[in-house]
């Protein structure tokens, strides 16, 4: 049998049906039952600021190629030179509880035409830390982008070293996908990068099992927690 010319190997991937590419995230709020997640603006940086000032031995700027800062001054001239662009696009993550901005989060490496795009930059000050709203800040960014703008995966990556971010994505639903080995130079230091993914055909999971975590029958009197969002995902 004579092979038909142009047909496809049997080793090719599978063909994408459909697919014209996503949209450009904008600044539209992210609302929420516990937090908001907004565009960051100048008037969020005194309350972001200060909130971050609680973590008085700076742990929360290891890992960043940035800070800490010394002073406001600093802090506000950095989001100005590197936070109002539109990649990466920053948010402001507010506690719905104490009505403070005291987090914040981008959208980065964006490409509409492969249907990629990664959430980074992730910072919460010490209140903000292991709180029910941070959790749901991490699910309304990827609602977000699986549901209203359509991308196909969600990145997370983080310093290999960076034990509490690896497992952050493990808890949150991301597969590991493996190591960029001496990726970058950080801050004077080797930087190995830890890759993570969630993907358009996994989130329908993630995401109800997000649901169920956030549902208040999920919660005692005091705010514990009764199921674990993985032990969700597993049911």
């Amino acid at each position: 049998m004579i092979k038909k010319p142009n047909a496809p190997s049997p080793d090719m991937p599978p063909l994408v049906h459909d697919w014209t590419g996503a949209r450009r995230p904008n600044h539209r709020t992210l609302k929420g039952a516990f937090s908001l997640v907004e565009a960051l603006t100048r008037a969020h940086l005194w309350q972001i600021y200060d909130a971050f000032a609680a973590d008085s031995n700076g742990a929360i700027w290891c890992y960043l190629p940035y800070g800490p800062f010394e002073t406001f001054a600093a802090f506000a001239n950095w989001v100005e030179g590197k936070c109002f662009d539109q990649d990466p696009l920053f948010y402001a993550i507010i506690d719905k509880a104490s009505g403070r901005a005291c987090g914040m989060a981008s959208y980065l490496r964006v490409n509409p035409e492969a249907g990629s795009i990664e959430v980074g930059n992730i910072n919460f000050a010490p209140e903000l830390q292991r709180s029910i709203a941070a959790t749901e800040a991490m699910y309304l960014m990827m609602h977000n982008a699986f549901e209203v703008l359509g991308y196909r995966r969600y990145e997370w990556k983080c310093n290999d070293a960076n034990a509490r971010s690896k497992a952050a994505a493990l808890r949150l639903g991301f597969t590991a996908e493996g190591v960029h080995r001496q990726a970058a130079v950080i801050k004077g230091r080797n930087r190995d990068t830890a890759w993570f993914s969630v993907l358009d055909s996994e989130w329908p999971t993630c995401a109800a099992a997000f649901r169920d975590w956030l549902s208040p029958n999920n919660f005692d009197d005091q705010g514990n927690q009764k199921q674990r969002l993985a032990a969700l995902r597993q049911d």
